[in-house]
């Protein structure tokens, strides 16, 4: 469709169109395009409810940031300084929620949403009202949850995990939790559901599954992980509430039920839900990497077939986070092995992407420095998951301050990296304007220094047997934990750095005006349309080259 991809910068200036039929039609829906307040609340191009995800879960992100750092506020020294041990729990506990459903969960669909469309050649998502949709349902859910500090009894305190019995002995703020979090489950299965089929069925002619950018793929199996297991979680959040008010026993000694009966029905939603937090993450690195290393993805085919095989195992794997439930060793053995062997295709994707930087022309932008940030500290993540996989030293570690700076590992140097990467490489795409690279990489060194600063001494704090959810400790963990607490500030203060610095003026499109293609060595379809991109793309398929990443005409 090269009558409406710009190669003559006088056009691409307005997001115009060649000469011709499709300058008009551009025309037609630039007029036709809504403004003002019924742009974002009847939004049903990909790009603006992008925009509304990513927006929705920055939001989330500050609001669990505040939780993290008056956690770590009544850690920064013994004794109790600012919060009764009961609201402490009530902050560990929504501070995981918020954090998982409301800030990693939306923001990775809000990529999807934004980028997909643009990278496979489709003209929008599948179902665009059922987008819509599934974006405002997470606004409910997100107050419900927030709003939950301020029924009686304050907020649920049983752990993000929400484990019986601790559940059926919370106040009202118990169900609002239950129900916003059946709310966002169903938002995640529609959103899912649209990306399947959006990928499946919206492709350009000429690209095949095995010509997709890579994040297609990490979401395209994502998608599927996400419909799998998000009815799992609804049925053990439903069996809880049943227990609560409709005196059933799923879950209730009392009346012959099994509280590790939740848990084995919990880590079975819960750990593919660790995969759907990183797997997208994956498929970013997967497309940053070769563009500033001005390579090709290294084994491209070993890198989808990675993905499959950490989603397929991820499903038996879910009891090595209950190996102190008095399983029998042989349970014990499996999982151990399962969890074992899981590491396999991950060390694939890393070796892949080193592979990739191997020899390459890289230069170290904002986006590949956070990018090489997120293998680093990731790989450090695997590796404190591998001890934790065997069974006998898991048992000494099982909920200790090793585990937090473990999941930490995974969760905030790798799905948040890679988000801030992707947000550096595609947000000249978005918004039009080049961000500043000083403050690019004021915000990457900020974040990884204060990361480590707040997170490496929890392994200490772990080893030497400091347990979490605890609101006081001992004398002898004082010291990392003023360590620990000094940088989560400085990691937050990085964070709103960000918004202030990087993200709020190219919302006001202040900066250097962004080319067509700012990485020289970037690929696909997303690079053929003009910066910004025009609210409508790919109205009539693109004609592609061999790769299935330039547009031929």
């Amino acid at each position: 469709m090269s009558a409406v991809l710009p190669t003559d910068p006088s056009h691409s200036d307005h997001g115009h169109a060649a000469p011709g039929h499709a300058d008009h039609a551009h025309d037609d829906h630039h007029h036709g395009a809504p403004t003002g307040w019924r742009r974002w609340v009847f939004a049903t191009n990909h790009k603006d409810i992008g925009t509304l995800y990513l927006l929705f879960s920055f939001t989330m992100l500050m609001v669990g940031g505040v939780l993290a750092l008056l956690i770590r506020a009544e850690l920064f020294q013994p004794g109790l300084q600012l919060v009764n041990p009961e609201l402490f729990n009530q902050l560990t506990t929504m501070h995981g929620l918020i954090m998982v459903f409301g800030a990693i969960m939306p923001a990775f669909v809000g990529f999807a949403n934004w980028m997909l469309p643009l990278q496979i050649g489709a003209s929008d998502m599948a179902f665009a009202r059922m987008n819509n949709f599934s974006f405002w349902l997470m606004i409910p859910a997100g107050l419900m949850l927030v709003g939950s500090f301020f029924m009686p009894g304050g907020a649920p305190a049983a752990g993000w995990t929400l484990y019986a019995p601790l559940t059926l002995q919370m106040g009202p703020s118990m169900d609002t939790s239950i129900f916003a979090m059946h709310i966002m489950g169903a938002s995640s299965i529609m959103g899912s559901i649209n990306i399947i089929v959006t990928i499946l069925n919206m492709r350009a002619p000429g690209m095949t599954l095995m010509k997709m950018p890579m994040f297609a793929w990490t979401w395209l199996i994502t998608a599927y992980l996400l419909i799998a297991v998000m009815p799992v979680l609804a049925g053990a959040i439903t069996m809880t509430l049943t227990d609560r008010h409709f005196g059933t026993s799923f879950f209730n000694p009392a009346g012959g039920g099994d509280p590790v009966m939740y848990q084995h029905i919990f880590w079975f939603f819960g750990h593919p839900e660790v995969y759907i937090m990183i797997l997208p993450a994956f498929g970013i690195i997967s497309q940053i990497v070769p563009a500033f290393s001005r390579k090709k993805l290294f084994g491209y085919a070993s890198m989808v077939y990675a993905v499959a095989a950490i989603a397929i195992l991820s499903f038996i794997v879910w009891a090595h986070h209950m190996f102190t439930t008095g399983m029998p060793v042989t349970g014990q053995l499996f999982f151990m092995y399962a969890t074992m062997l899981i590491s396999v295709p991950t060390a694939v994707k890393i070796f892949n992407w080193v592979a990739t930087m191997w020899r390459g022309s890289m230069t170290f932008e904002t986006p590949m420095l956070f990018s090489v940030g997120f293998i680093f500290v990731f790989t450090m993540g695997g590796f404190t998951g591998l001890i934790l996989s065997m069974a006998p030293i898991d048992i000494q570690l099982q909920d200790t301050y090793y585990v937090v700076a473990h999941f930490h590992y995974v969760l905030v140097a790798g799905s948040l990296f890679s988000m801030f990467a992707g947000y550096y490489y595609w947000a000249p795409k978005w918004t039009g304007v080049m961000y500043s690279e000083a403050r690019g990489r004021i915000h990457f060194w900020g974040s990884l220094i204060f990361f480590n600063i707040t997170f490496f001494p929890m392994h200490f704090l772990g080893l030497a047997g400091m347990p979490r959810r605890y609101a006081d400790y001992p004398m002898q963990f004082a010291d990392f934990n003023m360590i620990a607490s000094i940088g989560a500030f400085g990691f937050g203060f990085m964070q709103v750095y960000f918004f202030a610095f990087v993200v709020w003026p190219a919302m006001r499109h202040r900066g250097e005006k962004a080319p067509q293609k700012p990485w020289e060595g970037a690929e696909g379809l997303e690079w053929e349309v003009p910066s910004p991109a025009p609210f409508h793309t790919f109205e009539t398929p693109p004609k592609l080259d061999a790769t299935a990443t330039k547009v031929i005409g």
